[in-house]
Formats: structure tokens, C-alpha cells, sequence
């Protein structure tokens, strides 16, 4: 998850926030230029590069690692879930990080849900699982890329499927894998309640749906506080974004789109 988290410093400039703060951009442009060891690998447009709608776009990673990272990022056999993005690459449950020192070995390996040690209390954390905060940040930041490049980006999702998404479509595709942790499968089971039967078949309990600390990273079930509606309550939100908010509508208006009322 570290090296997806650069993606989240993102943000558009819209051309009346340039023109109202004009001074303090122009400032902001000069500085960057005199830090020629950043300008390689940042996305800061010089002053005839605009996006759509003639948007300027300050981001961590450029263009190229932007597709490096999410071509790992949207690669179902590393990061992308069923069920949204996961804190570490699945790639590691064969292929663990291990080094020794001391004569100890130590290692990082993928682990969906609870680890398989005592140590760090006992649960995996950031070794696999789904969190939902980071998850919408990730979603912000590929909504904030869209508002600049527009239909202009394409990537595959899935990586390797052949199936090209603009970065929006990217965005809700992965908003409509977190949601599906509550929703009901083909068989009447919701992911989020795992293998735990009261939830999933008793009438008095199986629409009363938990909002649980983090999520298994290969099938969806809660794992943790199972009252954690201070964040896993956004997926609320990406419901109602993804349901009100309109792609080329978006492009167009920019954040004023997302008034929800």
C-alpha cells in the first residue's frame, strides 16, 4: 500500500483559481523550477500545458509512473479484490519478503485476514486485508487525474483483460467492488458476514449489516470492531456519488458536480 499511496497527492487547479490567486501560483511555479531533481518524476504543467477545460494538475507521480503504479494497482493477482484494493500485492502469499539478521529470519508475506503470528496483536493489518479509508482516497485521487487528462487516459482494468476504462470508470469500478462487500451474491450471502450463519440466513439478523474495522482480502468478510461506521460509513458516500454523478457532466463542471442535493 505504500507504494499506491503516492497516487494520492493529486489535486486540479481550476482555471479561476489560478486567475483569482494568480500571484500565489505563479509563485508556486517559479519555486518548482528551481527543484529540477522533483520536476522529472512530479506532474507540475508548465505554463502552456493545461488539461481539460484548461485545468492545471499538481501530482505526486507523472504521467508514465502513474500507469506503472496503477498497472500494478488494477492487477488481480497483486492488489485488485473482488472487493477492493488490498493493503499489500497478493503477489507476496508465494513469494514472501524475507531477510535475515542475527541469525533470525524475518518476513512479509500476504495475508488476507488474521495473521498467522502473535505480533502486532495478533491480526494482519496493512499485510493484505481491504480498508476502506485508504480505498476512498485512492478513489479521490483517480477522480481528480480524470478532471485533468479526461477520456485522453485509458488503462486496462483488470490489467490484462484487454479492457481499456477511462479513469473515471477506473474510480467506480473499484467503489462498485467495496460495495459489494454488503450486497447480497447469487446465493444470498453477503461477503461481509463471512461464514458467520446467524448474519447470513437468520431473518431478525441478515439485514442488519456491520460496518466492520477492515475487510478479508480475498472474499470480502469482516474482520475487527465490527462498529466502525466512522470510516467504513463511506461507502455510503461512494454509493451516492457513483449513483448522482455523471461522467461527462463531471468533466465538464468539475467539483460543483458533486453537489449531492
Amino acid at each position: 500500500m505504500v507504494g499506491l499511496l503516492p497516487l494520492c497527492a493529486a489535486t486540479v487547479i481550476e482555471r479561476w483559481q489560478r486567475e483569482r490567486l494568480s500571484r500565489l501560483t505563479k509563485h508556486m511555479f517559479v519555486r518548482l523550477q528551481r527543484m529540477p531533481e522533483l520536476l522529472g518524476s512530479i506532474h507540475v504543467p508548465g505554463t502552456g500545458e493545461r488539461g481539460i477545460a484548461g485545468r492545471s494538475m499538481l501530482a505526486l507521480v507523472s504521467e508514465e509512473r502513474l500507469r506503472r503504479i496503477l498497472s500494478r494497482m488494477l492487477d488481480e493477482s497483486e492488489f485488485l479484490s473482488p472487493y477492493g484494493i488490498r493493503a499489500l500485492s497478493r503477489y507476496h502469499a508465494d513469494q514472501p519478503y524475507v531477510f535475515s539478521t542475527h541469525g533470525q529470519e524475518y518476513r512479509v508475506q500476504y495475508l488476507p485476514a488474521e495473521s498467522d503470528t502473535g505480533m502486532f496483536g495478533g491480526n494482519s493489518n496493512w499485510r493484505g486485508p481491504i480498508w476502506m479509508p485508504v480505498n476512498v482516497l485512492l478513489i479521490r485521487a483517480l477522480l481528480q487525474y480524470y478532471l485533468y487528462f479526461g477520456d485522453s487516459f485509458k488503462i486496462e482494468c483488470p490489467t490484462g483483460s484487454g479492457q481499456l476504462m477511462n479513469l473515471f470508470e477506473v474510480a467506480r469500478e473499484i467503489a462498485n467492488r467495496l460495495t459489494r462487500i454488503f450486497l447480497r451474491d447469487g446465493a444470498g450471502r453477503r461477503p461481509v458476514f463471512g461464514g458467520a450463519e446467524k448474519f447470513q440466513t437468520d431473518p431478525h439478523w441478515r439485514n442488519h449489516l456491520l460496518f466492520y474495522e477492515y475487510f478479508h482480502g480475498d472474499n470480502g468478510a469482516g474482520i475487527g470492531a465490527s462498529h466502525q461506521t466512522g470510516w467504513t460509513g463511506l461507502v455510503a458516500i461512494l454509493i451516492a456519488i457513483f449513483g448522482h454523478l455523471d461522467a461527462e457532466n463531471y468533466l465538464k463542471e468539475g467539483r460543483a458536480a458533486f453537489d449531492l442535493e
